[in-house]
């Protein structure tokens, strides 16, 4: 973001780089009516006087979420292709991406559907016996209808319930008028399409493919069912009469699909239940109704009606197929038949993380419910669960998917629980499953500004309102499941398939505003967690007018207060209705705009814990001061932000894989750790570096040969802490020291054959005598568990150190004759540049004249010496300098014939007084830090664009 002004001779340009943006926000000042407000965490700016305020907050908003989800977010983003390429973004494309946001929440669409074409139109509402004018949104795979009054009247059909889309003959009362068939038997009817003709040819074309690409899989799948064996492996749990009784009861925990919901098998009746049953009678009876008159299924009218019905209650016999309606789940399992079964077949007897955390939860999904209480239910949870990390290993599985999965399970068969599962995690609640909860902070954090805009007298009592927000967090990640009564909590989830995350919000917003007088009154966090909880108890629905005898395990623990008012109970038909009354007309729009804005704000918040984690780590080992660090690392970001962000996008890709790469190893304090590859480390180094030496060939060797002995784990990457480390040695550390990092960069594996292309694993730094595969006995290798691999990994890596601490204590290894000329030709591009440069260059000679007669002397002492002995001092060299020299053979010769040791350079360096003056001369690090924030962006990104030129 780049400002320039030029008024009355004065002229004031600056840049703000999306990734130091932490807030937008428009506010109103008493000299300007309204501004954009732009926070970064060193200051705050306002601008102001725009033509088009509006337009102009909607961009920066998007230019910003878009930078900083590439650079802090891209594990749970999927971008456009063209949204990678930030040069050739134009408003134009933010604003058909705004409307393709838009469109996939307003409909819950796969968040890999591509928006083509967009028209004006009506559609026969037969309910209503009129044309309901809208718009006409078309997609990969679906045909999508919204009123203008968002949520009044919506359509969706997927293109593979289509069987044709026809033109018909246009008259006045029908002008343009299209006829799309579906399998239903049924057709609707649109009229008013501009550009018809382009219209319907380009829907065509899209659904002859799609109709082909069923048709092969289908051929595919009977194909491989023909060569197949006729009893499939996987049975269903009711039909069993293909299997002998032992062999059911072998495979019955892990083998089986159910065919049935568990509620059918599970169902308990409890005292009143004639009352429910007939309350359930009458709700069938209306839902009958509406499918006659709004249709039934997937492209059902969704209405203002349909919304009623849904608040009253699904009910049971219902409620399965409703939720697979509403969230289209439907579909993907139509066009993915087979597809469940065979991911239970790859994916049942896996062992890794996710299976690991899947087994220690099953227990724990609603533990006083009869369904999990049996065997039969824990092996549905487990199948379902498991098929899904195996699905998605990006997401595997995270807590309180266990809850949401058991409550699917109860009310759809196995495999749709298993899509409605998908359609929750990757459409309706996208980045909320995944190591961070991104999407659901994200939404905590809209609920909190919607606190203050909706309940302005709650957020006058209580300024801080983060209290009651963190609260709200098990109601977002569990849709309600975990805080209210069992049947009260279903009844939310049916308004969440209909509405989505709409509904959670506006349910929220009632539960505060029920008891705003309550927590205004209310001193302290613990107070107001008091009262929510007691409220949210004491919601009942109709269906259950006595305590549920399968709720989950916090609701049990709280009904046994035996001094909680029946009169205190609320009905959660009411709160519902009331919900949609006070804060119905908050729309997808505004939800997903607060979105764009509040994940700027948590992705920016998460980004400060990580490099409060990094620095808190690094800081005990260096004695740079704290203020210094923290620019340290923010350069060290930066560089990897400016690849991140301007490279191409294998560099890009290849630079974020490292960056979350030590979560795997068993690293697990830091969620997210930046690391710098070779080209990167060279730029920085050549803003840090202390010497006053120019960029020329020697010095960026030297860079190189710096990454190589930094490079630790040999793989091509620098960690933050040892860039400081390297820092803290060339600014903090006494003389000797700095000399004797001077010395490890000429010799093995620092020092190199070629300079060009180094060998990085010729020379391993550390070694350990304990493998990294460690062979089971062969009864025992099915058996391994991951407890145990941790505890070998932790022991290595305490090896690890034990043998760096070894290395760090041991004599180094001795410098032969090229590798000193090396480390001459560094000392003099050191000085090169330098006030005292003469006198410097003198002193560098006087010193190299004299080691290379220590060395001559030890040279001749040595050949005095017997050859058998020679020769065993020399194999003792090669072992002690890392298995090999760094220059062939030349080099080996010439380590028999000379070498000096590095006591024996630091002596010979401390005679000359101009020499040990360059070398403990104090270099400002803060002077430098400044200097390199004003170049880095110019020096980088002016390079990659460069490259990028090029490339093209």
């Amino acid at each position: 973001m780049a400002f320039y002004s030029f008024l009355l001779g004065k002229e004031v340009k600056f840049v703000i780089p999306w990734a130091e943006v932490t807030r937008l926000e428009r506010v109103s000042t008493g000299l300007m009516t309204e501004a954009i407000r732009v926070n970064t965490r060193q200051r705050q700016r306002e601008f102001s006087m725009f033509l088009n305020l509006d337009e102009t907050f909607g961009v920066i908003g998007q230019l910003a979420d878009i930078a900083l989800r590439r650079l802090l977010d891209s594990e749970g983003l999927e971008l456009d292709r063209v949204l990678q390429q930030p040069a050739r973004i134009t408003k134009r494309i933010l604003e058909e991406q705004a409307l393709r946001e838009y469109v996939l929440a307003l409909f819950r669409l796969p968040r890999s559907e591509r928006l083509h074409e967009v028209a004006s139109c009506s559609v026969w509402t037969p309910h209503a016996r009129c044309h309901t004018s809208g718009t006409l949104y078309t997609t990969d795979s679906y045909l999508c209808f919204s009123s203008r009054e968002e949520g009044s009247c919506i359509l969706l059909l997927p293109l593979t319930e289509v069987l044709s889309i026809e033109k018909a003959e246009s008259t006045s009362p029908l002008p343009n008028p299209v006829i799309v068939s579906v399998r239903m038997k049924k057709a609707f009817q649109l009229i008013e399409l501009q550009d018809r003709d382009e219209l319907v040819d380009s829907l065509n074309s899209r659904l002859r493919a799609l109709q082909w690409k069923v048709s092969m899989f289908r051929s595919r799948k009977d194909s491989k069912r023909s060569l197949g064996s006729p009893t499939p492996y996987y049975t269903f749990y009711y039909d069993t009469g293909f299997s002998d009784e032992e062999e059911i009861e072998e495979q019955v925990l892990r083998n089986t699909i159910n065919s049935e919901a568990l509620m059918t098998a599970f169902h308990q009746n409890k005292p009143g239940a004639n009352g429910n049953k007939s309350m359930e009678q009458v709700k069938e009876q209306l839902w009958d109704n509406h499918f006659s008159e709004f249709g039934r299924g997937v492209h059902m009218f969704r209405t203002e009606k349909i919304q009623r019905l849904v608040a009253m209650g699904i009910p049971e016999s219902l409620r399965g197929e409703l939720w697979m309606t509403l969230s289209d789940a439907s579909s993907e399992l139509e066009s993915h038949q087979g597809y469940y079964t065979n991911l239970v077949q790859k994916s049942m007897g896996q062992s890794n993380l996710a299976t690991d955390e899947i087994e220690r939860d099953l227990h724990r999904s609603l533990p006083d419910h009869p369904a999990f209480q049996n065997p039969t239910g824990i092996a549905a949870l487990r199948r379902v669960l498991t098929a899904y990390a195996h699905r998605n290993p990006k997401i595997g599985y995270c807590q309180s998917m266990n809850i949401l999965a058991s409550v699917l399970l109860l009310y759809a068969k196995e495999e749709e629980a298993f899509w409605l599962l998908v359609a929750v995690c990757e459409r309706m609640l996208p980045d909320y499953f995944n190591r961070r909860v991104i999407g659901a902070q994200v939404d905590q954090s809209v609920f909190e500004e919607l606190i203050r805009e909706r309940l302005p007298e709650l957020a006058e009592h209580v300024p801080d309102l983060s209290s009651l927000s963190s609260v709200s967090l098990s109601w977002f990640l569990t849709l309600f499941l975990s805080v209210l009564p069992f049947h009260s909590a279903v009844r939310v989830v049916d308004c969440f398939f209909f509405h989505g995350i709409k509904a959670v919000l506006q349910l929220g917003l009632a539960v505060l505003d029920a008891n705003a007088a309550l927590l205004s009154a209310s001193t302290d966090d613990g107070q107001a967690l008091m009262i929510l909880t007691s409220f949210l108890e004491q919601v009942d629905s109709e269906a259950s007018p006595l305590p549920p005898s399968s709720p989950p395990a916090a609701e049990q623990s709280s009904r046994g207060d035996d001094d909680v008012p029946a009169a205190g109970h609320i009905n959660i038909t009411d709160l519902i209705n009331e919900s949609y009354e006070k804060f119905g007309d908050l729309t997808v729009r505004q939800i997903e705009r607060l979105r764009c804005r509040h994940r700027i704000r948590v992705l920016q918040a998460h980004e400060d814990t990580t490099k409060e984690n990094a620095l808190r780590l690094v800081t005990p080992d260096v004695s740079i001061s704290s203020e210094n660090l923290s620019d340290i690392y923010d350069l060290f970001k930066t560089e990897h932000f400016i690849s991140l962000y301007w490279g191409d996008s294998s560099s890009a890709a290849a630079a974020e894989a490292a960056a979350w790469s030590y979560m795997d190893s068993g690293r697990s304090y830091l969620e997210r750790q930046y690391r710098l590859d070779r080209p990167q480390f060279k730029s920085l180094y050549g803003l840090l570096v202390p010497w006053p030496g120019e960029s020329n060939q020697h010095t960026d060797t030297v860079a190189n040969r710096t990454f190589t002995l930094l490079d630790q784990d040999r793989d091509n990457l620098v960690t933050f802490r040892e860039f400081a480390g390297w820092l803290d040695t060339l600014y903090c550390e006494e003389l000797n020291e700095k000399i004797r990092l001077l010395y490890r960069l000429h010799i093995p594996p620092a020092l190199t054959e070629s300079e060009d292309d180094p060998s990085l694993m010729k020379n391993p730094l550390l070694s350990t005598n304990r493998p990294l595969y460690v062979n089971k006995p062969s009864d025992v290798e099915g058996e391994v568990k991951r407890e145990d691999f941790q505890e070998q990994l932790k022991q290595m890596l305490k090896d690890l150190a034990k043998e760096k601490q070894k290395d760090v204590d041991k004599p180094l290894p001795l410098m032969n004759q090229w590798e000193f000329i090396q480390f001459c030709k560094t000392l003099y591009s050191l000085f090169h540049g330098d006030s005292e440069e003469n006198e410097l260059f003198q002193a560098i000679a006087t010193v190299t004249s004299l080691v290379l007669q220590i060395g001559e002397a030890s040279h001749r002492g040595d050949a005095s010496e017997s050859p058998v002995k020679k020769t065993q001092v020399t194999a003792g060299d090669d072992v002690t300098a890392g298995g090999g020299g760094g220059g062939g053979d030349r080099n080996t010769t010439a380590e028999k014939e000379w070498t000096v040791s590095l006591a024996q350079i630091v002596a010979s360096l401390l005679t000359e007084q101009s020499l040990v003056n360059f070398l403990e001369k104090s270099v400002d690090l803060s002077e430098k830090i400044a200097e390199a924030k004003e170049k880095q962006y110019h020096q980088r990104a002016g390079l990659l664009t460069l490259q990028q030129k090029h490339r093209s």
